[in-house]
């Protein structure tokens, strides 16, 4: 057995079972359960990928003079990645079903859970913004004359240059970033597919979190590194990583929590 069922006891808030599972391969599995989504609706998959590629090189693009700007929006995409992505939820949740994939099938979840959903957008814009206040507040304090460019601060970055101010500045957006993936790991998914509210459904993400902390470690870092590969590739490889990391997060949620009791949207 890979798997325990976890009960979370918690007074106020009644949560589903959470699956504790012991197989560390299993994110490669919901990256090969993405890949075989994006199979089966290539057009969707990667025109959203390709709309997302194009709007991050543009926002990067713009401001490539900055330090604490291009590295905010960049590693910023991180932190909004989770909404962004949850047309693919819907693709999957489609897929899952044997259902054809319809552009507009997405707005019948939204408008019935509409407002949770909408509380968590709020959610990762605020963190995004607290994010930008730091870095601008933190950079301006510490950084100076090449430093103050992207290509001056990527350089010191790869040649272990300033490490510190840079390694202060990297685990800084690290705290931040492991926070909000631990609260929208599997929440927004289960926004979309069943009718929770808000609360419900960050606290069964942390509760995932806690119960699978090795497994989860493992999945963010995958995250990160496939992320990585997609702006060190002027977000060209985002066409791709994007859609596959969505899909593949629809699987992780549907891995992860139990499915006895459900309420679809």
């Amino acid at each position: 057995m890979d798997k325990t069922i976890i009960h979370p006891n918690l007074r106020s808030i009644k949560l589903p079972d959470i699956d504790r599972i012991s197989d560390y391969a299993r994110p490669l599995r919901w990256l090969a359960l993405g890949w075989h989504d994006m199979q089966r609706t290539p057009l969707l998959s990667l025109g959203y990928g390709a709309l997302f590629a194009v709007l991050g090189y543009a926002l990067t693009h713009y401001a490539w003079g900055s330090a604490q700007l291009s590295f905010t929006l960049t590693s910023g995409f991180l932190l909004v990645a989770p909404f962004l992505a949850i047309v693919f939820y819907d693709l999957s949740h489609l897929a899952e079903h044997h259902h054809k994939p319809r552009l507009l099938h997405i707005i019948k979840p939204l408008r019935a859970n509409g407002g949770s959903i909408l509380f968590f957008a709020l959610m990762l814009g605020f963190a995004m913004s607290v994010w930008e206040r730091l870095s601008a507040i933190f950079l301006a304090l510490n950084i100076k004359g090449e430093l103050v460019g992207f290509d001056g601060f990527s350089y010191a970055l790869l040649h272990g240059q300033q490490l510190d101010v840079i390694v202060p500045y990297l685990l800084m957006g690290a705290l931040l970033a492991a926070v909000v993936f631990a609260l929208s790991v599997v929440s927004l998914p289960m926004l979309l597919h069943r009718r929770v509210d808000l609360a419900t459904a960050l606290m069964t993400s942390l509760w995932t979190v806690r119960s699978n902390p090795l497994l989860m470690l493992e999945w963010a870092l995958i995250i990160v590194a496939l992320s990585v590969i997609g702006f060190a590739t002027a977000f060209i490889g985002m066409v791709v990583i994007f859609p596959l990391i969505g899909h593949a997060s629809w699987h992780a949620y549907r891995d992860l929590v139990e499915r006895s009791v459900e309420a679809h949207l």
